[in-house]
């Protein structure tokens, strides 16, 4: 597998905070040239901040991180703080990272990043809502065409969980996730179909925190809002790092080409992603949707991944 360049655009959040150390953690596979952070599960100052947090604990402070869109293109903003917190709480309240966020703003840098780079080079991961990809698309179309891809984590086709039928990161902002889906650049979608399946159970967290290391120590204090949830019965999946993994062992996933276009009228089906999956609107596919997971491998490179401490 040929080193793929990739930028992160994130909301940390515990599931995003894992998904990046699983980057992180294949640098031999995976460049992260930087992380761009948006608002989303908590305010962009916090989950700028997170993003300095867990780059710390991977010892990568070299990589860049940005601070973007602090709103999303219409409206106002959805959090998730009551599930993340202010600075990853739940047990993983790490120490402030001593580097600040980059002065420029993160849609300006994704524009600069992909014009320097050769066309078909870099792949944005999206770990939240697509508002900071967006404005970059807005600012400038042609960065669509320069771009490897976009693999996202974002709605999903078999039932919401904002709403009946929306998912979190594109109800956020369903406007700038209308823009990207609109966009000339091939797009993999990581949605609620896939991710359901990856539910954290007790034989998980167990092989997530198998190994004895620095961040594995962290991330069993990350985990315990997991670890809660499956001694209760209901577990939650972990729902981000299936980017990443798709970008490392594409071969674990199953998935077809479909078009998606997004609901933004106010609404019962507000930030809907209405998914053609029976082809019978004659609109050409704009994505390749992501049906179905291995989730023992998918464990299994997560775990792998933290064992290397």
């Amino acid at each position: 597998m040929s080193r793929q360049s990739i930028i992160i655009d994130t909301d940390p959040g515990q599931d995003d905070a894992l998904a990046i150390l699983l980057a992180l953690a294949h640098g031999d596979a995976l460049d992260v040239l930087g992380i761009t952070a948006v608002c989303g599960n908590i305010s962009v100052k916090s989950t700028a901040a997170n993003a300095l947090k867990v780059l710390a604990l991977a010892g990568r402070e070299d990589v860049p991180v940005f601070m973007g869109a602090a709103a999303p293109l219409v409206g106002e903003l959805v959090t998730a703080d009551v599930l993340h917190g202010e600075a990853i709480t739940a047990g993983w309240d790490l120490p402030p990272s001593a580097v600040e966020p980059r002065s420029e703003f993160a849609a300006d840098w994704i524009i600069e990043t992909v014009l320097a780079n050769p066309p078909g080079k870099v792949t944005i991961c999206a770990l939240g809502p697509l508002t900071n990809i967006a404005l970059a698309l807005a600012k400038h179309p042609e960065i669509a065409g320069r771009l490897k891809a976009i693999v996202m984590m974002a709605g999903a086709s078999q039932g919401g969980n904002m709403n009946a039928v929306a998912e979190f990161n594109v109800f956020v902002d369903p406007h700038a996730a209308a823009r990207v889906f609109a966009a000339p650049v091939r797009k993999v979608v990581a949605s609620l179909d896939v991710t359901k399946t990856l539910l954290v159970t007790a034989r998980e967290l167990e092989r997530l925190t198998a190994t004895d290391n620095r961040i594995n120590a962290e991330v069993k204090g990350l985990l315990r809002l997991y670890e809660a949830y499956a001694r209760a019965g209901a577990p939650r999946p972990l729902h981000d790092p299936a980017v990443i993994a798709w970008l490392l062992a594409p071969e674990i996933f199953a998935g077809r080409d479909v078009n998606v276009e997004i609901e933004t009228a106010p609404g019962l089906a507000y930030g809907q992603t209405i998914v053609d999956v029976n082809a019978v609107t004659g609109r050409p596919a704009n994505a390749h949707w992501l049906t179905g997971a291995d989730k023992s491998a998918f464990y299994g490179l997560l775990a792998a991944a933290l064992a290397r401490g």
